[in-house]
């Protein structure tokens, strides 16, 4: 694999474009709405669907891109749990997601199969409409995933100084933060080997795991930890309103909810898809059309 050409290719509007979602658990995912509401709103034939893993008798994302693409899909977006192992079967990696080791949506077009990550601008965007005048010097991320190396990288270039990071798989959370050193250099970002220790630290938590969604209910640290001085985001979305943001709310917390990411990697990843601008305000009000 090469890194994309600048620019890279976008797929061209026609008739019958489709694109689809590729994840695990995704029944309840805002994203095909938003896409086709915004398609129909620009007069194009567009179609997104669903492609669930848990649904389905192979969890194998080698075999779910080449299905994609054999039925002549535009591209796909991807999600947990494939984030990081759709890297491995494209032809090559848009500078988006080389930066942040983790693919969220794919093309496939006249340059073969190109990886980029729209998580990264979805959350920056998110976080800086959301953050408001809350101290955001030092923050502590939970998870290391496909996810988390966007949310990172999207945190320290939006004015967080020092990242913690914690993963229950210390494997993930030591190349995450050898990754950022390398790109940022030394004193941006730390292991979180003491999760008291930068709880204390931080101004906010961030919760980049999957914890919290729909199929599996709960929260990614001890409550114990936040404080009402802390600011704390997170990147599920459906629930919209998780335990981690609920709970942490009740105690007086500034929250910013999954939302921003989730609207914003979409705006960015229809373009792709598309080659058309869409108009962010309008896939808002779709992804908040929901009850």
């Amino acid at each position: 694999m090469s890194a994309a050409p600048s620019p890279v290719t976008l797929a061209s509007p026609g008739p019958g474009l489709r694109a689809a979602l590729i994840g695990a658990g995704i029944g309840a995912s805002r994203t095909p709405r938003m896409h086709i509401e915004e398609g129909r709103a620009l007069g194009l034939d567009y179609g997104y669907e669903l492609i669930d893993a848990d649904q389905l008798a192979t969890r194998d994302i080698a075999a779910l891109l080449d299905q994609a693409q054999a039925d002549g899909l535009a591209g796909v977006n991807v999600t947990f749990p494939f984030k990081r192992a759709a890297l491995d079967h494209v032809d090559s990696i848009a500078p988006s997601a080389l930066a942040v080791g983790a693919t969220n949506t794919v093309v496939f077009g006249p340059d073969g199969r190109v990886a980029h990550n729209t998580d990264y601008a979805g959350f920056a965007e998110g976080f800086r409409r959301d953050i408001g005048a809350q101290a955001h010097g030092c923050a502590l991320l939970l998870g290391a995933g496909g996810a988390g190396g966007a949310v990172a990288n999207a945190l320290l270039d939006s004015g967080v100084g020092l990242l913690f990071v914690q993963d229950v798989d210390a494997a993930a959370a030591q190349a995450l933060v050898g990754s950022i050193t390398a790109r940022l250099g030394v004193g941006r970002v730390r292991l979180a080997a003491d999760l008291r220790v930068a709880a204390a630290a931080a101004d906010g938590i961030v919760n980049a795991t999957p914890v919290g969604m729909a199929k599996l209910p709960g929260t990614p640290l001890d409550m114990a930890l936040v404080e009402p001085r802390h600011w704390v985001a997170d990147i599920v979305y459906f629930p919209l309103e998780t335990a981690f943001l609920q709970q942490a709310r009740a105690k007086g917390c500034h929250g910013i909810d999954g939302s921003g990411m989730a609207v914003f990697q979409a705006v960015l990843a229809f373009e792709l898809f598309t080659g058309r601008k869409p108009d962010p305000a309008r896939m808002r009000a779709t992804f908040d059309s929901f009850t």
